[in-house]
């Protein structure tokens, strides 16, 4: 298997300073409102459990997933009569921990390189949820790791769309493909693909138009990429990952729910939770859409790219 954000003891401290860091509001929002719940109480009653609901619903974690959490742990409470306060939050790690099954990825282990060269990376999702930001983040850690690296400028629509890849391209040190504004996106991603096997790259990643999702030939378009891609690599795209805004909230389960109607969404990364007490997301998205989530984003550093351990996400987010 291929590695990717290869971690070493003496960097996990600075790194699960970053999570903790980043999840802080929601950490924040979320356990302010079920310590006001628990105060004075001895025993998870009724109103402990209305309050859990309200908190998890106030953190985006969405209706179905709550409900999900809260039958469960009504099912403790009934069997475990004296079942208090201070095992509540154990209980809840493990119930949410749960809900984040769909999403478990090793760390060392989230994208599988060695099963295709170049492996191919399709990156879709609106304008302004961070898509071409991950994608510099992406490559330049990529970059770090030893890997030949090639982006693909295939949003063409957007006047600032491949300006900002060239920049990022030229900080993480790696090539891009690109074309005028207004060309055939298909055109930019067959040119990179074919480019990335006469160079014997590593990895490829095509960002594509961050169109309204709402668009109806955004399946067509999405088609039309992965078609001309074929043609010369012909498992292409070996992933394809769609970029949601943390912050946005509900907004994202509609993205999710849009762009895996219009492709075959492989995995999914959740940006901007540091600036946003919706972290909550996260566990709502990875339980309904049974889609891996495989990198999330807690801050603006490079580093703050993180791939996504459904462990570790769980514990930083009930530290304290």
């Amino acid at each position: 298997m291929g590695l990717f954000f290869r971690r070493n003891k003496q960097e996990e401290p600075e790194q699960q300073k970053s999570l903790d860091e980043g999840l802080g509001k929601t950490r924040r929002s979320f356990f302010d409102k079920v310590s006001h719940a628990l105060m004075g109480k001895s025993v998870v009653d009724a109103d402990v459990l209305d309050s859990i609901e309200e908190a998890l619903i106030a953190s985006d974690v969405g209706a179905d997933t709550t409900m999900k959490i809260i039958e469960r742990l009504e099912a403790r409470v009934a069997r475990d009569k004296f079942l208090g306060s201070d095992e509540l939050n154990k209980i809840l790690c493990e119930e949410i921990e749960d809900m984040l099954c769909a999403g478990e990825t090793a760390s060392e282990d989230i994208f599988d390189f060695s099963s295709a060269k170049p492996y191919v990376i399709m990156v879709v999702g609106v304008n302004g949820v961070g898509k071409t930001t991950t994608i510099g983040k992406l490559a330049a850690q990529l970059k770090g790791e030893g890997k030949k690296v090639i982006l693909g400028a295939a949003d063409t629509f957007r006047a600032a769309a491949v300006d900002q890849l060239t920049i990022w391209a030229e900080r993480a040190g790696v090539e891009i493909v690109k074309q005028q504004m207004g060309s055939d996106p298909a055109s930019v991603a067959f040119d990179t693909v074919k480019s990335a096997v006469a160079k014997d790259a590593d990895v490829v990643i095509i960002d594509t138009a961050g169109r309204l999702h709402n668009k109806i030939n955004l399946m067509n378009e999405l088609t039309k990429i992965r078609n001309v891609m074929r043609k010369v690599v012909p498992e292409a795209p070996h992933e394809v990952m769609l970029v949601i805004d943390g912050s946005t909230g509900q907004n994202g389960f509609n993205q999710a729910k849009e762009f895996t109607r219009a492709t075959d969404v492989t995995s999914l990364a959740v940006t901007k939770l540091d600036g946003t007490a919706k972290g909550g997301v996260v566990i709502g998205i990875s339980d309904q859409f049974q889609i891996p989530i495989k990198l999330i984003g807690v801050g603006e550093k490079i580093e703050d790219l993180r791939s996504f351990d459904k462990k570790e996400f769980v514990e930083s987010l009930f530290k304290g």
